[in-house]
């Protein structure tokens, strides 16, 4: 199977997952087992494919943009299914200047009855981590600055005064860098694994919604 059909397949099993429409993000911490290993095995496959498994040496410009993450075994991720005042999560985006060598993660959340949304945007920047060889390849050394949390509508209403009502410095891992290896990349499709394995696929998206 090529990597397009591997690709096309992937997303719909992903897809077909999803309960409600909102555009939020699957991750593994429901997912039946048999189920998980099933997209496990497909992303396997999948990143076995890569059209460019040196991203960082030759084609750093395909992560430029606005990626929206599709599913994920982080814990950051999952712990998004459990947020105070009845809080859902919607859709969760990455947005990468690569000029700038920054990106900044957010994730918007709204109360299911609309009283009240939202959002938490972390900042980071990102440096291409240097191989035995002396070369960029797949993986990028990140450093997370600033969480940032909105809230942008109560009862429909704006609120201004409250977009961000809190910034605080954000976490980074004790005694390391973190790290995310570029596993797939292609125009419209990325799979990103973390330093403890954490799986993140994405999709290209043209702006945040």
């Amino acid at each position: 199977m090529n990597n397009q059909l591997l690709k096309k397949k992937l997303q719909e099993t992903i897809k077909n997952i999803q309960t409600i429409n909102d555009g939020s993000p699957v991750t593994n911490l429901k997912l039946d087992k048999t189920l998980e290993t099933e997209i496990e095995q497909l992303t396997k496959e999948l990143e076995n494919l890569n059209p460019h498994p040196l991203p960082l040496l030759y084609t750093p410009n395909l992560l430029e943009g606005t990626w929206q993450l599709q599913y994920s075994t982080a814990r950051e991720i999952r712990s998004l299914d459990s947020l105070p005042l009845g809080l859902k999560v919607g859709k969760v985006y990455q947005v990468i200047n690569v000029g700038n060598k920054e990106f900044f993660n957010l994730a918007q959340v709204q109360h299911p009855l609309k009283l009240i949304s939202g959002h938490v945007k972390v900042t980071a920047s990102f440096e291409p981590a240097i191989n035995t060889s002396g070369l960029a390849d797949k993986r990028i050394n990140v450093y997370f600055d600033q969480r940032y949390l909105a809230i942008e509508k109560i009862v429909g209403i704006a609120t201004p005064k409250l977009n961000p009502f809190k910034v605080i410095k954000a976490n980074n891992p004790r005694g390391r860098v973190a790290t995310l290896d570029i596993t797939y990349i292609d125009e419209t499709f990325r799979i990103g694994r973390g330093g403890d394995q954490s799986l993140f696929i994405l999709n290209k998206t043209d702006f945040l919604e």
